[in-house]
């Protein structure tokens, strides 16, 4: 081979390891769940079934970053939501096909930008601050606090709460470093003309995260992509504080929220909470206690959700579980839920 050859050889590998170094890493990762039991929600008739996303809501995922020099990186994230019971996609029927999570980001050393459709700050404070975390089907926090019109309750039963959904849209997010255990997430997003878009949604939280002792203060005023928005809406503002002290033997939760809603007629729900999680047997027993006071509307309605369960580690990565649920709504029969499922994080 000839030098001249040797030299465009040898530029040509250093150009390949040069860009080989410029990729991105790319992670592939996901969680599935799925139960089987007899779910009742308060006023509706039993129904026995399989059902995905019990625990945690399945999902499939894909982030990275790339390290661009002077303490910067660039990240993404591109997370869907999937029902494994079915093999369908999203969380319900049109749900966007990276609902979860899909966002471009800039890290630096205070903390990192993201933008594009991110998790809410809200949605986090809630989820960490309850003994049953982010379970759609069995935490009374999320129920009373996250899901408006889609509890499986009938019509007069359901609860006035949250109308921010667990991420937006159209949006910015700062989520600083930590400075002793305290970090800030800033959050807004734009309506952009959108057919249920009022103005802009703001929203942020601040937690503290110590030693034995975690705690929160999280705001949020929404004003678009509300579904089903009461007529006259304007607004609605939601203020809540939470704090978990871990004993050892015992983790005990406390949780309060404020939902306030502008609209022709003005309703208001107060919402609180209390839990514990205690360590059992390569497992832990998990209580979580719900109450919702609903103000504003002719009927006044409360909601008190008690839920009750084991959750045993088969491995790092594989859970089984199993829980009983009892929802209560004035006015309304009881209802019970009993499951058992399995968690399992790739």
């Amino acid at each position: 081979m000839s030098r001249s050859l040797k030299a465009a050889a040898g530029a040509a590998a250093l150009l390949c390891v040069g860009l080989a170094h410029a990729q991105s890493t790319v992670n592939i990762y996901g969680l599935m769940d799925a139960a089987a039991g007899s779910f009742q929600m308060a006023g509706a008739e039993s129904t026995s079934k399989v059902q995905s996303g019990n625990m945690t809501t399945s999902y499939i995922g894909f982030n990275g970053s790339e390290d661009v020099g002077n303490g910067l990186k660039v990240t993404f994230a591109m997370e869907h939501f999937l029902q494994a019971d079915a093999g369908t996609a999203g969380r319900f029927v049109g749900d966007r096909f990276w609902a979860r999570n899909a966002y471009v980001g800039l890290a630096t050393k205070y903390g990192e930008y993201q933008f594009g459709r991110t998790t809410t700050t809200m949605f986090v404070s809630t989820l960490m601050f309850n003994a049953i975390g982010d379970s759609f089907a069995f935490s009374p926090s999320i129920l009373q606090v996250l899901t408006p019109q889609t509890t499986n309750r009938p019509a007069g039963a359901q609860m006035l709460a949250w109308y921010g959904d667990t991420g937006w849209s159209n949006s910015a997010l700062f989520k600083s470093k930590s400075w002793n255990g305290l970090s800030v997430n800033l959050q807004a997003n734009l309506g952009e003309g959108g057919a249920n878009a009022y103005g802009r949604n703001v929203g942020g939280n601040v937690l503290y995260m110590n030693g034995p002792l975690a705690a929160t203060v999280s705001y949020s005023k929404v004003e678009n992509d509300v579904i089903g928005a009461p007529a006259g809406f304007e607004d609605q503002q939601t203020k809540q504080v939470g704090a978990w002290y871990d004993f050892g033997v015992a983790k005990v939760f406390g949780q309060y929220t404020a939902v306030d809603t502008t609209a022709a007629v003005d309703t208001g729900t107060d919402i609180w909470g209390l839990g514990a999680s205690i360590p059992l047997a390569g497992g832990k027993v998990l209580a979580q206690y719900g109450h919702a006071k609903e103000d504003g509307n002719a009927v006044e309605k409360t909601n008190k959700t008690l839920t009750l369960g084991y959750d045993y580690n088969l491995s790092k990565r594989t859970e089984v579980y199993a829980i009983y649920m009892q929802d209560k709504v004035t006015g309304y029969d009881t209802g019970d839920t009993y499951a058992v499922g399995i968690r399992h994080k790739f």
